[in-house]
């Protein structure tokens, strides 16, 4: 596993996130209804909002995940926490697998997202709102490190709903390194030393 992240092309790779999104294993991401144009719509407004990104994972070179990166001050959160300086919003949305499943791969592709995001100096806080039902991602969430605050009541995702109940997490620097193998810490720490 070899993950390299770049940017969306929200008309190019429209098609190929359209049939990641209206899959029903990813339905708490909001989009089963969606349109390949609607998707090209989401991901246009995305693309120019100045405060939210959204990057393909590429794993050997092939498309694996999609990772939205986000400023929580900007968002709805900042309804419902106080948001802190170094604080940086994710939503992580891992592509169905092509053939066998590879134990790991998920845990292989968060801590890949996790060390994207801490390498930005400014990045103090990862900051993620789950359905509060989406109990998969609870566990892989707190096996990098995130740390469950509450449930809050976030603006809806899915038309079909009035409101998301999402489970506030957080994950600081020092958590998500605490984490990872000795070998691994050192080489993401970017205040670490090397030899």
């Amino acid at each position: 596993m070899s993950f390299t992240f770049r940017p969306v092309d929200p008309v190019a790779d429209a098609p190929l996130l359209h049939s990641w999104v209206s899959r029903p294993y990813a339905r708490f991401w909001g989009m089963l209804s969606a349109s390949v144009d609607d998707v090209v719509e989401e991901y246009s407004r995305i693309a120019s909002s100045g405060h939210h990104q959204a990057f393909l994972g590429l794993d050997g070179g092939e498309p694996a995940f999609l990772m939205e990166q986000y400023q929580p001050g900007e968002s709805p959160l900042a309804d419902v926490y106080e948001v802190q300086p170094g604080d940086t919003g994710m939503h992580l949305l891992v592509a169905p697998p092509s053939g066998e499943p590879q134990p790991g791969f998920t845990t292989a592709v968060m801590q890949s997202v996790m060390t994207h995001l801490f390498e930005d100096p400014q990045t103090e806080r990862v900051v993620v709102e789950p359905d509060a039902r989406n109990h998969k991602i609870h566990v892989l969430n707190e096996r990098v490190g995130f740390r469950p605050e509450r449930v809050v009541t976030l603006p809806a995702v899915e038309s079909m709903e009035t409101h998301k109940e999402a489970l506030l997490s957080f994950c600081t620097r020092a958590d998500f390194l605490a984490t990872l193998t000795p070998v691994l810490a050192s080489a993401t720490d970017p205040a670490g030393e090397s030899r």
